[in-house]
């Protein structure tokens, strides 16, 4: 009985959270993707767990199984939040597969960097949404046309760079050589003074 309770509570949170999100998407402005879906996931568990405690069908439920409902659906909506819709929103593998699908199943190998700087980048607006993105976050400011990071970018670079160096892989496989490059992808960086801000 309790199991196809939670089943059912299941199965409703499920389904609030696909109507909810649908609608988010379809009809209010979004300034950041991944924090609009983490809101849907956030009201979809509100509206489930009303539900869950005040509906009597629910009763033969304890509260601690209740709560622990509830948890469940906050942690599986921020699996999708960040799964999803931020993964295909912003993921360069989704792109690629699309982009071979558009382009009749198959691109030569030598042109992808090609595809990466003149269709990519404008075609996802890639500049325009990360910068959006960041602006929203507080971690950069852009001033008379300069992007600063803010200080709370500075630690954010500070940690990416921490954790990126310390605990990516050392022998991570790129085109069949295994490598430690993406430990520190500015290695052979050049010192390119002009498009700094003064």
């Amino acid at each position: 009985m309790k199991t196809q309770l939670v089943i059912a509570a299941t199965l409703l949170y499920a389904l609030l959270l696909g109507v909810i999100h649908y609608l988010h998407v379809s009809f209010v402005p979004i300034n950041v993707v991944f924090y609009a879906a983490i809101g849907d996931a956030a009201i979809a568990s509100i509206a489930a767990g009303t539900v869950l405690f005040f509906h009597s069908s629910f009763r033969p439920l304890g509260g601690l199984e209740k709560w622990q409902l509830l948890v469940i659906w906050l942690l599986a909506g921020y699996g999708f939040a960040i799964s999803v819709p931020t993964v295909i929103d912003r993921s360069l593998s989704f792109y690629i597969l699309e982009k071979l699908q558009q382009r009749g199943g198959g691109i030569k190998q030598d042109k992808f960097e090609e595809v990466f700087i003149r269709e990519y980048l404008p075609e996802h607006r890639l500049m325009e949404v990360r910068l959006t993105e960041q602006l929203q976050s507080g971690t950069i400011a852009i001033e008379n046309g300069c992007v600063r990071l803010t200080e709370k970018g500075n630690r954010v670079a500070s940690f990416g760079r921490f954790y990126r160096q310390n605990f990516l892989p050392k022998k991570r496989l790129l085109m069949g050589t295994y490598t430690d490059a993406l430990t520190d992808p500015f290695r052979h960086s050049e010192n390119i003074p002009d498009y700094q801000c003064k």
